[in-house]
């Protein structure tokens, strides 16, 4: 990393812990917006939503224009990262708690670490790295099949498998930022993936919308577009540009503690033994799996495995750093990451995430 991403600026920090809260919050705006619109409703309100807060900015950086070229692609991104997991979310937290789903979503590190071990990374097969993978999942099995869990039954059953293969495909979208949308501004991917799903999600919602929603709920909805689609991609590229593509996404290891915390206070919801007991176990076995166990990560590290964040910035550390054999570049001088002194331990084989 260079110089100036050295550490913890205290607007790092402050960003840091905006975006902790406001996508820790995610969950429990996702819970109350539920009960009285379709989840179909609430995908459509909070992308388009997104979508109309950030196209002015957009705008004025030029960025639609280079999205709008690899238009196949970024849709492609915003079918794995927000049409899929935005609605399995809102159908799953019709079943679960809150802060159950908050804490499911953090297993993210974990498929994505399968999915660098698939494409090649034997880096993944590390001692440190695979005892994480082994105690998250083995965290995932106590949260579930635990003592207490809450609500028991084929319902509850199917709305975790929604929110496990919700992980999956934020372990998934990366790939795509890594390999094909590298050179496409982050905010222009962004804000046309959010009106293309916002659209397409659009007739869905108005024919499976029978209800007048609630004032709670239409605040919660709103809250969820435009604080926590919008204005949170914002926070979250400032706090790249503050503290660096490698630290900025390691606020998502707090998520699941505003999301448990916030669904106890404000809904009530139970802390179940198995929930407790499985929670500092999935969340230290993301962190292993994710880092092998290393305070200071690499600059690859959680370009794949930090979290469901997809940004082209945090891509282009993988695509920009050389492989071991591949000597000096003079390309790379200019590039994020470059001459930091980090290897390429950690990236997948991909010839280049988020």
């Amino acid at each position: 990393m260079s110089a100036q991403h050295a550490g913890f600026t205290r607007r790092g920090w402050i960003l840091f812990a905006i975006m902790a809260l406001v996508w820790g919050i995610t969950y429990l705006f996702i819970k109350e917006a539920v009960h009285s619109f379709s989840p179909p409703a609430v995908v459509a309100g909070r992308t388009l939503l997104g979508g109309i807060i950030l196209l002015p900015f957009a705008l004025r950086a030029g960025a639609l224009a280079a999205a709008w070229r690899h238009w196949p692609w970024v849709l492609a991104f915003g079918l794995v990262e927000m049409a899929g997991p935005f609605l399995l979310l809102s159908h799953a937290e019709t079943q679960l708690p809150s802060g159950l789903t908050g804490l499911l979503v953090s297993t993210v590190p974990l498929f994505a670490v399968i999915i660098a071990l698939l494409r090649g990374d034997r880096s993944a097969l590390a001692p440190a790295r695979l005892g994480g993978l082994l105690l998250g999942f083995a965290g995932v099995a106590v949260v579930v099949a635990g003592p207490g869990l809450f609500p028991h039954g084929p319902s509850s059953t199917f709305a975790i498998g929604e929110i496990l293969l919700t992980a999956v495909l934020y372990a998934i979208a990366p790939f795509i930022i890594a390999l094909k949308l590298k050179d496409v501004p982050s905010l222009g991917t962004i804000t046309l993936a959010l009106f293309a799903i916002g659209i397409g999600y659009l007739p869905a919602a108005l024919l499976t919308q029978h209800e007048v929603p609630t004032v709670r709920a239409t605040v919660s909805l709103l809250l969820l577009g435009i604080v926590c689609t919008a204005l949170a991609f914002v926070a979250f590229f400032a706090l790249i540009r503050e503290v660096g593509p490698v630290r900025a996404p390691l606020f998502t290891y707090v998520n699941p503690i505003v999301a448990i915390v916030l669904g106890a206070i404000v809904l009530a919801e139970p802390l179940t033994p198995g929930l407790l007991i499985g929670f500092p176990v999935v969340l230290i076995g993301c962190w292993l799996a994710a880092t092998g166990g290393r305070l200071r990560p690499r600059a690859s590290a959680p370009d794949l495995t930090t979290g469901p964040i997809t940004t082209t910035e945090t891509a282009e550390v993988i695509v920009s750093e050389p492989r071991p054999d591949s000597g000096d570049r003079p390309d790379l001088a200019e590039r994020p990451g470059a001459g930091d002194g980090s290897d390429s331990g950690d990236r997948p084989d991909s010839g280049g995430r988020s």
